[in-house]
């Protein structure tokens, strides 16, 4: 079978990856599994594709984790989704919050939003996934958590350097998790009304340690540390 690669695919594997005819590759259709492929150039900017037979291939952690971020500055985002996305985030939420630099509305907001989604495409391609995580809409954070607070599933966690209990020592009482909600700030973090709202519908506060962390920094620690601790990260083939 072949298939007529989308534009920017074949302009990446052209251009960028300078791949040559017959060159193998891995195509996935962001439903699980994936196909070996063998590339055929046909222009500067289309190609296509000869597919092999579709191998079940299963790359997802075991542990289902919804990242809640509260929305920064273009490139820290950026870096936010991408990371996520390495470490297995199944989920991906950006939030309005009090603090968020950035203001997003209208079709700004959608051109954001469709930048994220290229964001996390292109990170699936690099480390191997191939289910790549829902991206949802952003939404203010208090009307978020007042909507879905309540009935998200398994465990709840927000991220505050004022919090009196450590991810460390709150993890040591916990076994066999499998889903957990993140919640992190944006750079000045989230405000006392934030954390405050978000302990009204479950949510736990944790601190990451002695030192005060970017907010970009905060969501690739703790997703590490998850990962490690229920996860797949650090797993044999």
């Amino acid at each position: 079978m072949e298939l007529d690669l989308p534009e920017a695919v074949a302009r990446h594997a052209a251009q960028v990856l300078r791949l040559p005819p017959g060159a193998a590759m891995t195509l996935f259709d962001g439903k699980g599994g994936e196909y070996p492929a063998q590339l055929e150039i046909t222009g500067k900017t289309k190609a296509r594709a000869r597919l092999g037979e579709w191998r079940d291939v299963e790359r997802e952690s075991p542990l289902c984790v919804t990242l809640a971020q509260a929305v920064q500055t273009a490139e820290k985002m950026d870096f936010s989704v991408q990371k996520a996305v390495e470490l297995g985030a199944r989920v991906f939420q950006p939030l309005a919050s009090r603090r968020s630099v950035m203001r997003l509305c209208g079709e700004r907001q959608q051109k954001r939003e469709g930048h994220w989604r290229a964001v996390a495409l292109a990170a699936c391609e690099q480390c191997g996934r191939n289910r790549p995580p829902e991206m949802r809409p952003v939404k203010p954070l208090e009307d978020w958590l007042a909507q879905e607070g309540r009935i998200l599933p398994g465990l709840k966690l927000v991220f505050t350097p004022k919090a009196e209990t450590g991810l460390s020592a709150w993890a040591r009482t916990e076994n066999a998790v499998r889903e957990v909600t993140l919640l992190i700030g944006a750079e000045g973090g989230l405000d006392a009304r934030e954390i405050a709202a978000a302990r009204a519908v479950g949510f736990t506060p944790l601190r990451l340690g002695p030192r005060i962390l970017r907010s970009e920094t905060a969501g690739v620690a703790v997703l590490s540390i998850l990962q490690n601790l229920w996860g797949d990260l650090g797993a044999e083939d």
